[in-house]
């Protein structure tokens, strides 16, 4: 089978990078070919390409790619001239051109959607009118064509009922997955801090992820403020690319004089990400939108406990199994999170626990890539 992806791939889009790599080192193994059609930014990173797969940058047009997301001529040039050659076409994400682009081209390879989150009340208000124009221009009946619709949970399904009005005969529910594997044997505890200056005593609390409004920064930052006005024991470390929100962070932090207390270190990869997680105490997420956090899926499998709130893709798995701490949506839930979690050792390693029980049984990659190519067979045999 020959696969062909469409996404930004790159470090700074985050979790769908990571989740297209995964999916491909499974389906590589067992051998079938994959492409990834990346409309790209100049100076943009490409996230790291699995042995034996192929990138295809193609150059964001601008001025109008400032506008209307990933908009690339050199994206609609290649699949005028290769689509045809592929059995199947996956898109990720909705709202931007590459979402676009494969139903612009005359062909009749069939086309697998993920929605990754972007149904979400949240994130459909988030620049309402684009949303708003782009459903009237093509996106409901782009969705009603698609050959498959991938979602991750109920939330989406709901999403997605609610978005189209009816509910899609080809809509089918896979979760994101991890390498557990990675995960288990990490590196050696205090190697992050030792690098970072961060004292033994103070209690490392962990944010990972885009330094996006969406991801409830505007809360966890108050809450730790406040946290810290009742025991200074501990540090919040902030990790993650710039996107929209590291200006009011910086402010934020200035401000309350707690450049001692919060910590931005930009974006953690390979070995030195690993590190982190093996000297936090405590992740955090409180996100008021997720596809499927792949952040969350980390730390629960490193057997880091953790906060987060029921918007990070994976609610009803969580309150099952009791795999974490689950926030409400506000300032005094995240600091009574923040009291309840890093004062208690016996309730964090019950979480921690848990939350790697969880990842264990229900998203190691090895099944979930299974489940993604028995879909796409499917498809090609209807």
């Amino acid at each position: 089978m020959r696969i062909l992806n469409i996404c930004a791939y790159t470090w700074e889009i985050g979790g769908p990078a990571r989740i297209i790599f995964d999916h491909t080192t499974e389906a590589l193994k067992m051998g079938h070919e994959v492409d990834i059609l990346s409309p790209m930014t100049p100076g943009d990173e490409i996230y790291d390409v699995p042995t034996g797969a192929r990138v295809i940058p193609c150059i964001r047009t601008t001025p109008v790619s400032r506008f209307y997301r990933e908009f690339s001529v050199g994206l609609l040039g290649y699949l005028r001239k290769h689509i045809q050659e592929y059995d199947i076409v996956h898109i990720h994400g909705i709202w931007h051109f590459g979402s676009l682009a494969p139903f612009l081209v005359r062909n009749r390879v069939p086309k697998v959607i993920t929605i990754h989150g972007l149904l979400d009340e949240w994130a459909v208000n988030h620049h309402k009118w684009k949303k708003d124009l782009v459903t009237l221009l093509y996106q409901k009946s782009i969705l009603a064509k698609a050959d498959l619709i991938q979602i991750n949970n109920a939330d989406e399904e709901k999403n997605v009922i609610d978005y189209l009005g009816f509910r899609p005969k080809n809509l089918v529910t896979i979760p994101n997955g991890i390498r557990m594997d990675e995960y288990q044997n990490l590196p050696p505890r205090g190697s992050f801090r030792q690098q970072f200056g961060i004292p033994e005593e103070k209690r490392l609390v962990l944010f990972m992820g885009r330094m996006n409004i969406k991801k409830g920064l505007d809360l966890l930052l108050p809450a730790f403020a406040d946290y810290l006005r009742e025991n200074d024991e501990a540090i919040l470390i902030l990790a993650g690319p710039e996107d929209g929100y590291l200006a009011e962070t910086t402010k934020f932090i200035a401000e309350n004089g707690l450049a001692e207390s919060i910590k931005y270190v930009g974006m953690l990869t390979d070995t030195t990400k690993l590190s982190v997680l093996a000297d936090a105490d405590l992740f955090v997420l409180p996100s008021y939108s997720e596809g499927f956090s792949i952040a969350v899926l980390e730390a629960l499998a490193s057997g880091v406990p953790a906060l987060v709130s029921d918007r990070v893709g994976f609610g009803e798995y969580i309150r099952k199994y009791e795999a974490a701490y689950l926030t409400p949506l506000t300032v005094d839930g995240v600091t009574e999170g923040l009291s309840i979690m890093l004062e208690n050792d016996s309730t964090r390693a019950a979480y921690a626990k848990r939350g790697r029980e969880m990842v264990a049984q229900n998203f190691d990659i090895t099944q979930v890539a299974k489940k993604m190519l028995a879909a796409y067979s499917s498809v090609l045999r209807s």
